[in-house]
């Protein structure tokens, strides 16, 4: 078995700061789906959700794709088969 392709500590940042902010989304889903009244909490999870969505483009933009089935866009050529993919680090 190969050794995996080490990338930039910018990749391994990137992705645990992504990784945070979904911990977080959630953690937050979970909370409104039994208080959906909290108008601070809904506050709190749209500004993450802008933040994630922001955080996966910059991701995205500079590594490759993140996530599959249509939700990322991918380069030319194909670069689905650039590893290491985000799960395997």
């Amino acid at each position: 078995m190969s050794t995996p392709k080490q990338m930039p500590q910018q990749y391994y940042d990137l992705l645990e700061e992504i990784q945070a902010v979904d911990f977080v989304l959630v953690e937050l889903n979970l909370y409104l789906d039994t208080h959906p009244e909290d108008l601070e909490a809904i506050q709190q999870f749209n500004q993450c959700t802008l933040e994630s969505k922001k955080l996966k483009k910059q991701f995205e933009k500079q590594f490759g794709p993140l996530m599959h089935f249509g939700k990322s866009y991918s380069g030319y050529p194909w670069n689905w088969d650039n590893a290491p993919w985000p799960w395997q680090v």
